[in-house]
């Protein structure tokens, strides 16, 4: 672990510190170019994107660009350490923005005293940007902002660690239970944890079927029940009417465990009270409720995914936010709505059942095949499929649903 530690921090500051550099598209080779990239020439556009804003998506690079914005208050599972040591975080989702999804990112950290004063700078600067990607700020006023900027920006605003969380759970749980024979609507579910990441994931499980009578969700007081006093509106959604209080009440015959909470907080013997063909998605990072040869060692008939590279059915964010932001930027959306969520769901589902390519295979070491079932319920980042398969359903969905102003998707296959 310290040897990789020591990789990490080299990686970040070695051959030039940080991950992202800007690079110039357009020739700067003579006068003749300088004058044309800036004065006189720089004058014509800016007199028609004057005359008509939307032009900004011709003469600018405004239409293939994200901001990646946090004000550090919930940095991975470090908790609130700032604005300023969440920039390696961001500058980490701009690398992945260009490399899966050749989207131009910048990373943006605010330093503010109220969260309406974080509502207004992002919204102050959202219109330089063709899409908003909100990162690592705890609940719930993640929900406040990110509904605020929904409302007051023209461009597509996305919290990723609740929605693309959701969405790839969302997809591997489709498939998990598929496999297990079990039907979303009779299913069971049992989530410890109540942030943003636990609330939106519930929230899009209920959109493809779940019960929300059939869904426990704890926090640090136990079972979140209709009892309750002390639970915000957010919480409020997943109050249960029952009598049970704990994770041991909970867990005797959960067709699912969904965990975003924290290391090690499902034991073994609860993993034995659970019903037959079990599905446990333990995706506390960077350890998870139980570690999987843990469960594996109890039950025999469990699908079990994690938020690790190292383990089997990895949940991992990566498989949909750029692929999502690439759909929503090429048919110029003013939001990412429920219909484009959905989409990127069943696209993300449907990649996993088919056969996969030999590049993908070569890209992981050890691994010799990858067949639809218990071990692989999610396909892999570095697979082709992700970019044409979840940008065209996105951006399908957001014509379908009247939230583009373009109607026409591009060819992902070029």
């Amino acid at each position: 672990m310290t040897d990789f530690r020591q990789q990490a921090l080299d990686y970040h500051e070695f051959p030039t510190p940080g991950k992202m550099a800007v690079a110039v598209t357009t020739p700067a080779n003579d006068s003749k170019d300088l004058a044309l990239a800036y004065s006189p020439g720089v004058a014509e556009p800016v007199r028609e994107i004057a005359a008509n804003p939307n032009d900004a998506y011709r003469y600018t690079n405004k239409g293939n660009t994200v901001a990646v914005i946090s004000n550090g208050t919930a940095i991975l599972g470090l908790g609130n350490l700032g604005p300023l040591a969440s920039k390696p975080v961001m500058e980490g989702k701009a690398l992945l923005f260009k490399h899966f999804a050749n989207i131009d990112a910048t990373d943006i950290e605010v330093k503010h005293r109220t969260t309406e004063g974080f509502i207004d700078t992002v919204e102050s600067i959202a219109d330089t940007f063709g899409g908003i990607n909100l990162e690592d700020i705890k609940a719930p006023e993640c929900f406040e902002i990110e509904q605020a900027l929904i409302e007051r920006c023209q461009v597509p605003v996305f919290h990723d660690d609740q929605h693309g969380t959701a969405i790839v759970t969302a997809a591997g749980m489709l498939n998990a239970l598929e496999i297990q024979g079990k039907q979303i609507d009779k299913a069971t579910f049992v989530c410890l944890g109540a942030g943003a990441a636990a609330i939106a994931c519930m929230t899009m499980l209920v959109k493809c079927g779940a019960q929300r009578e059939n869904i426990y969700m704890l926090d640090r007081q136990g079972v979140i029940h209709t009892r309750r006093e002390d639970l915000n509106e957010y919480k409020a959604l997943f109050a249960n009417n029952t009598d049970k209080r704990t994770l041991d009440d909970v867990i005797k015959d959960a067709d699912v465990f969904l965990g975003l909470s924290g290391a090690n907080l499902l034991s073994a013997e609860q993993v034995t009270l659970m019903a037959p063909n079990p599905v446990i998605f333990a995706c506390s990072n960077p350890d998870p409720e139980i570690k999987p040869q843990l469960a594996h060692a109890v039950r025999n008939d469990i699908i079990m995914g994690t938020g690790r590279s190292d383990y089997p059915n990895q949940v991992n964010n990566v498989l949909c936010f750029p692929f999502i932001f690439r759909g929503a930027l090429d048919v110029r959306a003013s939001k990412i709505n429920d219909e484009m969520k959905i989409a990127a769901v069943h696209a993300i589902a449907g990649i996993a059942k088919e056969a996969v390519p030999a590049s993908v295979l070569a890209a992981y070491e050890g691994i010799d095949t990858m067949t639809f079932g218990a071990q692989y319920v999610l396909p892999k980042p570095m697979d082709p499929r992700l970019l044409p398969r979840i940008a065209q359903a996105v951006a399908q969905a957001a014509i379908d649903s009247g939230v583009a102003a373009l109607t026409a998707v591009p060819d992902y296959s070029i």
